[in-house]
């Protein structure tokens, strides 16, 4: 099933009637919640449930993804994750509502987003919006969502999201920049050395890796030096000049971090490895663990190390359930990072409005934090002080596979942070929620 079929007729009518991989669609319904609501509602299509399954009727609901452009193949993945979650939550009864969705394409402009999210108020009257991959266009969203007073969900990882520009309208179950930073610091700092060589995309995100990873490992070592930073415009292809640079400091640096991801990240590891750069020095990534990355870096992404959100492979929660599920209703395709950001986030939305018994935005608003959920990770929430998600994080190599031409990811031994540990303390964050 590709998203180019879903769109082929009636969307919603499909959505009423579909049922994702026949029965085992249902089975990944974890959306446990460790407390029920009252089942109180005002009798005017607000929380007007049977205190059994929370709020009823229709919830219309945005899907906002840079369907075209350097992100598509991510914007991709995560639709099949948000698609999978709708489907399964409109066919359970454990929800008396359902979603209807529309999708609309951001391309990597901030622009171009606003003014599709004003067309899905407009025009579908939405008032739960989740998606877009690129922090810049994340950050924008987060504005509108406030200024409309609308529910979002973004998947972009820049830690000022739920940082410095967190607002109360906004909840993260993307794993953020800065709890992935803790891992990979904590490992470079013990396991490579504390002399950093950085490259990154020139816009929010490759910012935020530079500032969280050289804030860390300042902290970790009285040593620390940042040895050099190249920087690249978002879509950029030819990354020549850049690996030169970094080819030159290569003795002087114990590392190189890349703070890049999508077909940006899988072109520079691509021109790296055809330029013997990973045989220079070490190459550390945020986001090289993603399948899509990986499998447009093709051999440019042996050996390299990352920082990793997600892998199909882990044993928490419910999360062999879900793969499996996404297995039937994709091919028998595995899930990977944005997948799961696009699933959780819907689950964990669909589970505020059952709880809160409301469709109303502010009513869920005021329900998500510190609502505990049983996730692909296991017990998750929003936390009540940013609204970031608690998700694990954990360091893994790109190796050569034994078949195919897509890179294993196999996760280091003694480096997995819980959720605790990976997320920075409250009053660090900047958000003043």
């Amino acid at each position: 099933m590709t998203r180019d079929t879903m769109r082929q007729g009636n969307r919603r009518q499909f959505l009423r009637g579909a049922v994702v991989g026949g029965a085992a669609g249902l089975t990944g319904l974890a959306g446990c919640i460790q407390s029920s609501g009252d089942g109180n509602g005002d009798g005017n299509g607000n929380g007007n449930g049977n205190g059994n399954g929370g709020a009823s009727g229709t919830v219309p609901l945005a899907v906002l993804e840079p369907f075209t452009g350097p992100f598509s193949a991510l914007a991709e993945e995560r639709h099949r994750g948000t698609e999978l979650a709708i489907e399964q939550i409109n066919e359970s009864d454990e929800y008396e509502f359902e979603f209807e969705y529309e999708d609309y394409d951001t391309q990597l402009d901030s622009e171009s987003a606003i003014q599709e999210a004003n067309n899905a108020v407009q025009s579908q009257g939405a008032e739960f919006f989740t998606g877009c991959i690129s922090s810049s266009v994340a950050l924008a969203i987060n504005d509108f969502a406030q200024n409309n007073e609308v529910l979002y969900t973004p998947g972009a990882a820049d830690v000022s999201i739920t940082g410095e520009n967190c607002n109360e309208w906004v909840f993260r179950f993307e794993t953020s920049t800065a709890q992935i930073a803790e891992v990979m610091s904590r490992w470079m700092a013990e396991e490579m050395g504390d002399q950093l060589f950085y490259h990154i995309a020139d816009y929010a995100y490759g910012d935020s890796v530079h500032n969280e990873i050289g804030t860390r490992m300042e902290n970790l070592s009285d040593g620390y030096e940042e040895v050099g930073i190249t920087r690249s415009d978002p879509g950029s292809t030819d990354f020549a000049s850049f690996i030169t640079q970094i080819s030159d400091a290569s003795d002087e640096a114990d590392a190189l971090v890349v703070g890049m991801t999508g077909a940006d990240l899988a072109t520079f590891l691509t021109q790296a490895k055809d330029r013997g750069l990973h045989d220079e020095i070490p190459i550390v990534t945020t986001t090289g663990s993603f399948r899509a990355v990986m499998s447009g870096a093709g051999e440019g992404a042996y050996g390299i190390y990352s920082g990793t959100r997600y892998v199909p492979t882990i044993e928490t929660g419910d999360n062999q359930t879900f793969v499996s599920d996404y297995q039937d209703a994709y091919d028998g395709d595995l899930p990977d990072n944005f997948s799961r950001v696009g699933y959780e986030s819907i689950r964990m939305v669909a589970n505020g409005i059952r709880e809160a018994d409301s469709t109303d935005p502010a009513d869920v608003r005021d329900t998500l934090p510190g609502l505990e959920h049983e996730t692909i990770f296991g017990p998750v929430e929003f936390r009540e002080c940013d609204h970031q998600a608690t998700n694990p994080v954990w360091m893994a190599e790109c190796v050569e596979p034994e078949e195919g031409d897509i890179a294993d990811v196999n996760l280091l031994e003694g480096w997995e942070l819980d959720g605790e540990e990976a997320a920075p303390d409250c009053e660090s964050t900047g958000c003043s929620l």
